[in-house]
């Protein structure tokens, strides 16, 4: 019976404590753009040749 009384408590904070970090993350931008993030894997990034004088030959 006991730990019926440290565990309610327990978890009535927990849970608190599980609000106030998802707010937090809302209003400091985490959930702002979703979408950006799924296209930047899909955006191909052109690399530049390196010219002459940086190639290395000593393979």
């Amino acid at each position: 019976m006991n730990i019926i009384l440290v565990s309610i408590p327990f978890s009535i904070l927990l849970v608190g404590l599980a609000i106030v970090a998802f707010f937090w993350a809302v209003n400091s931008g985490q959930y702002d753009d979703l979408d950006s993030p799924a296209y930047s894997v899909l955006m191909e990034e052109e690399n530049e040749e390196p010219s002459n004088d940086q190639k290395d030959d000593s393979a």
